[in-house]
């Protein structure tokens, strides 16, 4: 990890706090960024469970609708704290979001505005966030697995379909925005698929240090 580091804060999805996510973390710091892997809620669950090693962090908040002010006010207090790390830029800070934690994650960005860089992994792109893709104030990494859907942990909204029709508007509104569609990957294979975390983890650092002044 680089002297006085980018803060990078990592937001689990919906399965729940995991030893996937510290991994990543320390793949990321091995890079070149301080990346913090926090359990923004406690529990979890669902089909995509069978992926994840679980830690559990009972003393966490129940897990909150990503788009909710609770959403908000704990992943606002989690940058807080990332940001007072030693030896970091705390104006350099970026966000990395699985699932229901890439939906806290462009919630965020959109509410606050004051990180540098956005990674949104297998997220959910509901019509709503069409209109208000003018309000986003960062760059935007989109990671999504072209088979991403609710069998193994997606939703609806994680569809493909949906993913290619929010980078399409980000577009059309001149907002920076970069891609990496796996081809037949499914909604939890960062986990599962050795060679597209590999990937993914250059992705991301590229992508964020390229963003620092």
């Amino acid at each position: 990890m680089l002297a006085h580091s980018p803060p990078f804060l990592l937001l689990h999805g919906s399965h729940g706090f995991a030893q996937e996510y510290v991994r990543l973390a320390q793949d990321l710091a091995d890079g070149g960024i301080l990346a913090v892997a926090a359990c923004w809620f406690r529990g979890g669950g669902g089909a995509g469970s069978r992926f994840i090693t679980p830690i559990s962090c009972p003393q966490a908040p129940s897990m909150p609708h990503p788009s909710s002010p609770d959403a908000i006010r704990t992943v606002d207090a989690l940058m807080q704290v990332t940001r007072t790390l030693s030896d970091v830029q705390p104006e350099q800070s970026g966000l990395f979001g699985h699932s229901r934690g890439a939906g806290a994650a462009l919630y965020y960005l959109l509410e606050k505005g004051n990180v540098r860089a956005v990674v949104l992994n297998s997220g959910g792109y509901p019509p709503q966030l069409y209109e208000v893709v003018s309000q986003v104030k960062a760059p935007i990494l989109i990671l999504h697995g072209t088979a991403d859907g609710p069998e193994d942990g997606g939703a609806a909204v994680t569809n493909i379909t949906m993913a290619r029709e929010f980078e399409a508007k980000l577009r059309d509104a001149s907002k920076p925005v970069e891609t990496a569609y796996y081809e037949g990957s499914r909604h939890n294979e960062i986990f599962t698929n050795p060679a597209q975390y590999r990937d993914e983890v250059q992705r991301i650092l590229r992508f964020f240090l390229r963003y620092l002044p």
